[in-house]
């Protein structure tokens, strides 16, 4: 048995950037309380790693960043990679804390063209995932961005200006982008369109799509992560007989792969580099 490292696969620039500016911080600060507003990057790992440090990471299900905020007294807080609300930081401000942001480079480019393009009078349609910390800090920009997750939020979209602009969150899976930007198309014959999922997102998905000979997919990763889902969604669709999400070795069942001659190992780009090397050094040792 074969087993090999999909390339590229795990850390992305931003994710590296984010812990970074965090443990920074913290350094930085020693006497300073630091807190993040919602997980850092979606990972379990990396937001326990963070803990022992000292840094606290607040993210409750169903709760809005405004409230996880008001938790906040004193200190530091920490933006995440996935973009803040402009409401936030003046909140953050108001309450006399001082904010890191760690919004990923391309968040902030994506961001930068839809407001280029509110500015000329246009309206937004952001393909993107229902209460994603991305999508959510986009849509707080204008009320004229328009969240569409699928067909059918797309059949109820009523858009009366002519003027339309069509752009995405940053990690979605490129088969459902062209199949969604192709339905706006014929919908709103004028859309102007720019693709903007990131560099990262999109070299690791192709990685999958060029896999030839894989019996095996293991794609670490969190299930929070919307870049590592996608990663599980392209090898499904790409034939893959056996795609397994797993958040590390320990998730393993070695009965996934009998009589496989070829397995391959992925992650998302929030997914730790020690995590792959881990499955990938339990999977030889197991079947050496």
């Amino acid at each position: 048995m074969e087993i090999k490292k999909v390339i590229p696969s795990g850390y992305c620039k931003g994710v590296v950037n984010a812990i970074r500016l965090a443990k920074k911080t913290k350094q930085d600060n020693p006497g300073s309380d630091v807190y993040i507003l919602g997980m850092l990057v979606h990972n379990s790992f990396v937001t326990e790693e963070l803990s022992q440090l000292g840094i606290v990471t607040l993210d409750d299900s169903g709760t809005s960043k405004s409230e996880l905020l008001d938790r906040i007294d004193h200190g530091i807080v920490i933006f995440t990679a996935h973009g803040i609300s402009d409401a936030i930081k003046r909140k953050a401000v108001e309450k006399g804390l001082t904010y890191v942001d760690a919004t990923c480079v391309d968040v902030l480019k994506t961001q930068n063209i839809i407001r280029s393009y509110l500015d000329e009078g246009y309206d937004v349609i952001y393909f993107g995932k229902q209460k994603h910390p991305e999508a959510e800090a986009v849509l707080s920009i204008s009320e004229k961005i328009h969240l569409v997750c699928d067909e059918k939020m797309l059949d109820e979209l009523k858009i009366d200006n002519d003027k339309i602009f069509l752009t995405n969150q940053t990690t979605m899976s490129y088969l459902e982008l062209h199949d969604l930007f192709e339905l706006v198309r014929k919908k709103y014959p004028a859309v102007v369109v720019e693709e903007e999922i990131c560099n990262a997102t999109s070299s690791r998905q192709k990685a999958i799509s060029d896999l030839k000979d894989c019996d095996v997919l293991y794609v670490v990763g969190d299930v929070k992560s919307n870049n590592t889902a996608k990663l599980v969604d392209i090898g499904k669709k790409h034939g893959i007989k056996k795609v397994l999400l797993i958040q590390d070795y320990k998730d393993i069942d070695l009965k996934d792969t009998d009589g496989a001659e070829n397995v391959y190992v992925t992650a998302g780009a929030s997914t730790p580099p020690k995590l792959i090397e881990e499955v990938i050094a339990y999977l030889r040792t197991q079947h050496a």
